[in-house]
């Protein structure tokens, strides 16, 4: 296909509460999204904490672009995105999804499922009036060239972004692998997610599959190291 831009910017970070920071080693934890432009049009991947709930605002003490701002400041207009969606609906990945109205919003139905189970996310920032959710059931081509992969293991209806790019696939991991060490071959807590995933052994197939594509460059949705092959 031609040649696409991944444009990746910080949406929000979250203060950690002290056990989850002596896991991880750090105090405030990243989220990252990515705006990919291609020749069909604009893609949003992810867009961070939300603003205004209570509960989270007293446990991390979230610090939140406004994710109109970040795609500013990177030269682009919020009425630029064509398309969108999240790696999951966790919080910190599809807390600004309120402000995609007019827009397709694509997630895998079994993610969907999870909105309203008890502590899986904040429902009132994803199930919002004048939403378009486009429910999937697999791998699903978005424009020529680019297309979204489930990648279970995270949470049960994980997706990644796969850009067949000249130069050999972009990945867009989300949260399918933690980190740029991990994708390198960590194993440490600290930079692997395996051991926290809902299902241990689909993250590790995940992980397999993304590494099958042989890909020239993988994007992180919680460290901004890129690796390049």
């Amino acid at each position: 296909m031609s040649e696409v831009r991944v444009i990746p910017f910080l949406v929000s970070e979250l203060r950690l509460p002290e056990a989850e920071r002596a896991t991880l080693g750090v105090e405030w934890w990243p989220s990252y999204a990515h705006a990919v432009e291609h020749p069909g049009g604009l893609f949003l991947f992810d867009n961070g904490a939300g603003f205004g709930n209570a509960e989270i605002d007293a446990t991390f003490s979230p610090r939140i672009r406004p994710v109109d701002d970040a795609l500013h400041e990177a030269g682009i207009w919020l009425s630029d995105v064509t398309g969108a969606a999240n790696c999951h609906l966790h919080f910190d990945h599809s807390g600004q999804n309120g402000r995609l109205r007019g827009m397709p919003i694509f997630v895998q139905r079994a993610e969907w499922a999870m909105v309203h189970q008890p502590d899986y996310t904040v429902p009132e920032w994803i199930d919002v009036p004048g939403l378009t959710y486009e429910l999937l059931d697999g791998e699903t081509e978005l424009a020529p060239g680019i297309r979204l992969l489930p990648t279970p293991g995270h949470t049960a209806g994980h997706q990644s972004l796969v850009i067949d790019a000249p130069g050999g696939a972009i990945v867009l991991a989300g949260q399918a692998v933690q980190s740029r060490a991990e994708w390198e071959g960590a194993e440490g807590p600290e930079v692997s997610g395996r051991s926290s995933a809902s299902d241990p052994r689909a993250y590790a197939r995940s992980v397999g599959r993304l590494r099958s594509l042989d890909p020239a460059r993988v994007h992180f949705a919680h460290d901004p190291s890129i690796w390049e092959r």
